[in-house]
């Protein structure tokens, strides 16, 4: 079979204003980035926005495993199944961020013939927008050591500022930082580091935002650090909002392309879901549920981190709601889960995969809990034995979630027909209901706990005494009665990712505690999770290759 990105440079691609034409959008509404990509004009969301919404499939997945799942694949090939059956729809996707291309996880542009094209355009520079957030974030940066150097007119605690540059790379040496060396003329020395783009305050943000005046709001409201007496310094203080918008003044606009079957699809931002909130834009969501009958969209990494931070975050600031929930799985996955070797993962194993069905029992279980009705994808590989996805289909259905096979992958949409099937069903006869994880007026402690017991399973919630002081500087600030973007490993549902399955008897230790005034949520740390992703051995840019006549390879 081809590589992934030899099926994209084959693919036969129509011109966007093509694609634009299918959920009615004109040449009006379009800002070309070339042939076929294209950004969405401001103005088409209020144009639109008496039209009625329409139906929101969320696709999320078991927690991730080396042998992988196949979530974004899945996603793409879905909206090519719904569209293949004749019906009106739309994906939302995130953007990749250049970290997992040049490290180890890889894009996020789908793979084999479930993919959206440009593949390399869009997983490398894109449309800019990754960029114009790394320069926001930077300038931001600028701006504070630029003010204590000219005389600290707001008094602003070197010591205690919390803002850190970013880089869209995976750079560990940037972690931690001096900056400010060499002398009176190049400022005042102080501790500071990097955090990769994907996880910036700004990412969120933009994410977020409503429209350019709530994104103004926004990055105004960044808590930046505090002065001496102990009181925030925000971003609006610096007078950086307003040429931190001007710099995102583009970024903000959702991007147009296509997928290998040319549905259309929005890919509009890109924060991490271990280390972020991990959803595509409220923008790109919201306006696509104006332009089709059917979005499908995706949350990041495992349903204890994405998608739950899709129901509890998102849906709360955007006020939507997803009418059916898929959750990705592979038998070669759910036997990792049940203790089987990476090696072995090719041999039938009923008994192991029975174990590690357990992690979906409770990943369907928690999105059950949030009034959505489930449908199971099994992503299936050639190793698959009747007997294992019989067991598969036969569990899932005594936990009250319907499941499909899906051959996206090597058949594109008609691989997924099953799948789209299901998932029309699921929407037909249940009429979906949200129900949040937490209130929002609780405490903060009471929101963790919350998720940790419910989501997670465990028993309870430790604190360091770094992340108790923390806590109580956030309540006494009143910035305390905001969602809560958990940041914790994705390889397990606890915060130790060498325990698998469906973990019990745990507790989740909090290190650290944050307020994203800006993006209006607060941010728990736990356990070893990092903010700066480190290459790995062998880094995936060691293999990608570019010829004389601009050929890419190595690419996936």
């Amino acid at each position: 079979m081809l590589t992934d990105i030899e099926i994209a440079q084959r693919a036969d691609m129509l011109h966007i204003r093509d694609i634009a034409a299918k959920v009615g959008l004109c040449e009006d509404d379009l800002e070309y980035y070339g042939r076929y990509k294209a950004k969405i004009a401001r103005g088409v969301y209020e144009r639109l926005a008496d039209k009625r919404d329409g139906k929101l499939i969320l696709v999320t997945a078991i927690n991730p495993t080396p042998a992988g799942e196949g979530k974004t694949t899945t996603t793409i090939g879905l909206g090519d199944a719904l569209s293949g059956m004749g019906k009106s729809v739309m994906l939302a996707l995130r953007e990749p961020s250049l970290g997992p291309v040049m490290g180890l996880k890889g894009g996020a542009a789908g793979g084999g013939y479930a993919q959206v094209v440009p593949m390399e355009d869009i997983n490398l520079h894109f449309t800019g927008d990754m960029h114009a957030i790394t320069a926001a974030n930077n300038l931001l940066s600028a701006m504070i050591d630029n003010h204590i150097h000219q005389g600290n007119a707001l008094d602003i605690d070197v010591s205690n500022i919390v803002w850190k540059r970013a880089v869209d790379m995976n750079d560990r040496a940037l972690r931690k930082i001096v900056v400010g060396m060499g002398g009176k003329v190049n400022g005042v020395p102080r501790e500071d580091g990097f955090m990769i783009t994907v996880a910036s305050e700004i990412m969120a943000i933009l994410c977020l935002a409503l429209d350019i005046d709530d994104l103004k709001k926004r990055l105004g409201n960044i808590i930046i650090g505090y002065n001496r007496s102990g009181e925030p310094v925000f971003a609006r203080d610096l007078k950086a909002e307003g040429a931190m918008t001007a710099l995102l003044k583009d970024a903000i606009k959702p991007n147009l392309v296509q997928t290998l079957e040319h549905t259309p699809c929005l890919i509009h931002g890109g924060p991490f879901a271990n280390i972020a909130h991990g959803c595509n834009s409220i923008q790109a969501t919201k306006l696509s549920m104006k332009l089709a009958d059917y979005t499908v969209t995706e949350a990041g990494f495992g349903a204890d981190l994405g998608a739950e931070k899709f129901m509890d975050i998102k849906c709360r600031f955007a006020g939507i709601r997803p009418d059916a929930v898929v959750i990705v799985a592979t038998v070669r996955a759910l036997k990792y889960n049940g203790g089987v070797k990476k090696t072995e993962l090719k041999e039938e194993n009923v008994d192991a995969l029975r174990s590690g069905m357990e992690n979906l029992r409770k990943h369907i279980e928690n999105m059950q809990s949030f009034g959505a009705p489930v449908v199971v994808a099994i992503n299936r590989f050639d190793t698959d034995t009747a007997a294992e996805l019989e067991t598969v289909i036969n569990m899932c259905r005594e936990w009250g979630a319907d499941c499909a096979l899906s051959e996206v992958f090597a058949k594109g949409g008609s691989g997924g027909t099953e799948l789209a099937e299901k998932v029309l069903g699921a929407i037909a006869a249940h009429n979906a209901e949200y129900h949040p994880v937490y209130d929002i007026d609780d405490t903060i402690e009471n929101k963790i706990a919350a998720i940790v017991k419910k989501i997670y399973g465990g028993d309870g919630v430790e604190y360091t005494s770094r992340a108790k002081k923390q806590i109580a500087r956030i309540e006494k600030l009143g910035l305390d009665k905001k969602p809560v973007c958990m940041a914790k490993t994705q390889y397990s549902l606890s915060d130790d990712p060498s325990l698998l399955g469906r973990p019990s008897g745990f507790t989740v230790t909090v290190s650290s505690v944050r307020v994203s005034n800006g993006a209006g949520f607060v941010v728990a740390e736990t356990g070893d999770i990092m903010t700066m992703p480190g290459l790995p051995k062998s880094p995936a840019a060691e293999r990608i290759d570019i010829d004389n006549d601009g050929v890419i390879t190595g690419l996936f």
